[in-house]
């Protein structure tokens, strides 16, 4: 039997007030889209993306610009709030533009994360009311702070939105023996790590062994950008061909096929859209022939020696 990847992934809970949520396989990435970040954001929703990855750190991002694609579907009818997942980020003042902060540097940590909590929720409502009732399915540290003491400091900080404005916290950009430092402190366990799949990171097999064994899920980014090797790698030339798809989306299959694993899709094109979501049904059909379930098995052993998973 052969898992379905087009499943959505349920996200951990550390207690039971925490709302159960789950996160689609395909997260839409919104980095450096700048102006066209509310047409992108409305597209991605209309083509079938039905998870949002953003942050409140303008040097990359268009929070503010998320909200109103969101807002412009929501007031079409085409979905309700309750259908999608919506993800962004805390980042603090080293990953941050100096002349363009959401939040006063020179303020503590906790108020800090508080008026950077408060702007996101403004951001990301579902009206046009500014008082309308808001929540965020996952906030996520964008990067560890300097220091673990200030990265715990923070974190309960964030701890603090959580159940009511903040369903569940992620990190990203993190290395995994501070995960597990950070994992044996919080009282409210990450749900989520988003990291680069990557060489440099040897594709970060312990880091998702270790969120594998604590029910967090993966994500990966830079899936394709940094990986010209894999996508010209056999297993991916193999999948390609046999399903009939372009290799980057070979390439994310053979991702999500490793499985607790969600991707970053920050593609402009809105054919492309589809298409990458239609990928997973393809798979699947293709899959319910049993004899090519042996075939997927030894693309994906293949794939996994080629990363160094063994």
């Amino acid at each position: 039997m052969v898992s379905l990847i087009s499943n959505p992934l349920a996200l951990s809970a550390t207690n039971t007030t925490q709302p159960k949520t789950a996160i689609p396989r395909f997260v839409y990435g919104t980095a450096w889209k700048k102006e066209r970040t509310t047409t992108l954001v409305a597209q991605a929703l209309r083509a079938g993306f039905r998870g949002i990855d953003t942050a409140a750190q303008p040097r990359h991002y268009r929070e503010d610009l998320v909200g109103a694609g969101i807002r412009e579907v929501l007031a079409r009818g085409v979905i309700q709030r309750k259908d999608f997942y919506i993800q962004t980020k805390f980042t603090s003042i080293d990953g941050q533009d100096p002349s363009n902060l959401p939040y006063d540097p020179n303020s503590s940590i906790p108020d800090q994360v508080g008026t950077s909590v408060v702007s996101s929720l403004h951001n990301l409502r579902s009206g046009d009311r500014t008082d309308e009732e808001s929540y965020i399915d996952c906030l996520v540290m964008h990067s560890p702070l300097r220091t673990l003491s200030q990265t715990l400091e923070a974190w309960t900080a964030l701890e603090g939105f959580v159940p009511h404005k903040i369903h569940h916290l992620g990190i990203s950009n993190v290395q995994l023996p501070l995960l597990k430092e950070l994992y044996e402190a919080a009282t409210i366990k990450p749900s989520v790590v988003q990291n680069r799949f990557y060489p440099a990171t040897s594709f970060d097999v312990p880091m998702r062994r270790f969120c594998r064994e604590k029910g967090i899920v993966y994500q990966s980014f830079w899936t394709l950008s940094a990986n010209p090797r894999l996508l010209t790698s056999m297993p991916v030339e193999k999948l390609r061909l046999e399903i009939g798809i372009e290799k980057e989306q070979a390439l994310y299959l053979l991702v999500l096929g490793l499985g607790n694993t969600v991707i970053l899709n920050g593609t402009t094109r809105e054919e492309r859209m589809s298409r990458d979501l239609q990928t997973m049904e393809l798979l699947e059909k293709w899959l319910s022939q049993e004899a090519k379930i042996e075939v997927w098995k030894k693309m994906l052993a293949d794939f996994k020696n080629l990363i160094g998973e063994t």
